[in-house]
């Protein structure tokens, strides 16, 4: 079982040739000489594929000893190129997946940057909370200061007017 192609391919409405967006391909169990014709072939069949698979919808295309396999979601298309053996829901579940799942590193590095943010969203919170306390305890010192003032004028004010 194995994939010789997948092809990302951009498929315009207006029917004019369908983009390919990425490619990746092992030719290397083709004879050396064959190769360019093998990869020129693919090509070839895959934006033909890609053009008659209506939006939405899923099919698979026999040539010889290999299946395409072709998704198309909304214009973008996914192909891939299996020999016959290789099990077609599998090759859809290929196909159809999110790579952010799909690769364990970006799924953790999609992960890590989530945890940053929120950590640099705390971090600012106690920033601000800490801002917010240094202006709450200097206006107790000066509500201090104030205090001790009045007291003093009420002091001074009280001495006059003592009676013996």
């Amino acid at each position: 079982m194995k994939i010789t192609a997948l092809l990302v391919v951009k498929c315009t409405p207006e029917g004019s040739d369908p983009v390919i967006l990425a490619n990746a391909s092992d030719v290397s169990h083709f004879g050396y000489f064959q190769r360019p014709s093998v990869r020129e072939f693919i090509i070839f069949v895959g934006r033909t594929v890609a053009r008659r698979t209506p939006p939405g919808q899923r099919q698979s295309v026999q040539h010889e000893e290999y299946k395409v396999h072709s998704y198309n979601r909304n214009g973008l298309c996914a192909l891939g190129f299996m020999d016959d053996p290789y099990p077609v829901r599998s090759a859809f579940s290929l196909l159809n997946q999110d790579p952010a799942e799909a690769d364990k590193l970006l799924k953790i590095q999609r992960e890590l940057d989530e945890t940053k943010i929120i950590l640099h969203k705390t971090i600012d919170s106690v920033l601000e909370r800490g801002e917010k306390l240094d202006s709450l305890v200097e206006k107790s010192s000066d509500l201090s200061a104030a205090s001790q003032m009045f007291y003093k004028q009420a002091k001074k004010t009280n001495q006059c007017c003592t009676i013996l």
